[in-house]
């Protein structure tokens, strides 16, 4: 899918949801082998890129987001939905599918 977004940092999430830039393959092996793309998994890592405002609570109150812009996390295998913004490939997600924040 792609948008019509001018770069990332247009995109507002809404709710619990998250922008992630995935990070970048690896396309030869540690012993020199190339992979090419249909060989590789997908990535499980990335940096977050915008976040949204929290989810809402059915009392009201809003928990407020665990990750911010800048952040390197690690999330599911197949999580989230491939947008394309320019020519940069992204995901969103919501923030239950984000397993842990690297340090």
């Amino acid at each position: 899918m792609t948008t019509s977004a001018k770069s990332a940092t247009d995109l507002n999430p809404m709710s619990d949801r998250v922008v992630i830039r995935p990070s970048e393959l690896e396309s030869v092996t540690a012993g020199g082998i190339f992979l090419p793309d249909t060989a590789q998994e997908r990535p499980q890592q990335g940096e977050v890129v915008a976040t949204g405002p929290g989810r809402v609570l059915s009392n009201g109150k809003r928990i407020d987001m665990e990750v911010k812009p800048g952040d390197t996390v690690i999330y599911s295998k197949y999580a989230g939905t491939e947008i394309a913004v320019e020519a940069e490939d992204l995901l969103v997600m919501g923030s239950n599918d984000i397993l842990a924040i690297l340090s």
